[in-house]
């Protein structure tokens, strides 16, 4: 009798422990499935971020795309203009040469002109003494 007592006493024990195994077990099972779904939940919210980072940079290299053409556009325009700023650079170089030799011509006529006016009065006096003179013959 004693020895059963000392073994029911023994199971109880067992069954005790064996509830708060099964217990324990429980909750364990339960925080596992808790932390599955939890996993679950992030590795889907981390496909969908990844799948909006891929159309974000999808996105983004077509805009990257886009600018490369812009700035290849603006660089074939700022070299034409370079170019043109050349050309332009060269014509008014000729265009003030030109203006200087103008200039310079210019001045050698006006002396022309000066040299001429002189030679025009000093005919002119002598007409006006011819005519005197021509006169004076005249009336003599």
């Amino acid at each position: 009798q004693q020895e059963i007592n000392i073994l029911m006493q023994r199971k109880s024990a067992v069954d005790e422990k064996n509830a708060h195994l099964k217990n324990e077990f429980g909750n364990l099972n339960q925080k596992f499935i808790d932390k599955s779904q939890e996993l679950k939940d992030t590795e889907e919210c981390a496909q969908k971020k990844e799948e909006q980072n891929r159309l974000i940079i999808k996105n983004l290299e077509e805009e990257n795309k886009g600018f490369n053409i812009c700035c290849a556009d603006l660089l074939s325009e700022l070299e034409k203009l370079r170019n043109q700023e050349v050309q332009w650079r060269k014509e008014k170089s000729g265009n003030d040469a030109r203006i200087k030799n103008l200039e310079t011509d210019l001045g050698e006529i006006r002396e022309q002109i000066k040299s001429l006016h002189i030679i025009c009065s000093n005919l002119s006096s002598q007409v006006d003494v011819k005519q005197e003179e021509l006169f004076q013959k005249d009336c003599d």
